[in-house]
């Protein structure tokens, strides 16, 4: 009786977009590295992948380049578009917080209580 082994694919679609099976790796995280020139050893000791891994990796983008490449120019696109947005987000609330008062004159009860413990302890 002969035993035949059906094997996983390296590389699966999730939620997230193409990932490497049983990791939470996306093959667009892999491409900044191949776009940034990096050499592969350092790809795979950063991500801790398998020689094998990375070689399906490779390849799988190789064969299907214009796929994963318009993939990939998407999700840097959202990507983008989420930064711009927490920027904007962020310098809105900092300038908020910034316009308000002195916080020492909001309760001037409390600032004198915590300024008496300081120095009780010291």
């Amino acid at each position: 009786m002969n035993k035949t082994f059906q094997l996983q694919p390296t590389i699966v679609r999730t939620y997230r977009g193409l990932t490497i099976a049983g990791t939470r790796i996306t093959l667009f995280q892999i491409m900044d590295y191949i776009k940034a020139n990096l050499p592969v050893e350092i790809i795979r000791e950063h991500f801790r992948l398998t020689i094998k891994q990375v070689e399906d990796v490779l390849s799988y983008i190789q064969q299907h380049h214009d796929d994963v490449e318009a993939e990939y120019q998407k999700k840097r696109e959202q990507a983008e578009t989420i930064q711009q947005y927490w920027q904007k987000r962020n310098a809105q609330r900092l300038a908020e917080i910034s316009s308000r008062s002195n916080k020492k004159t909001e309760h001037p009860a409390i600032w004198e209580k915590m300024k008496h413990n300081k120095r009780k302890l010291a």
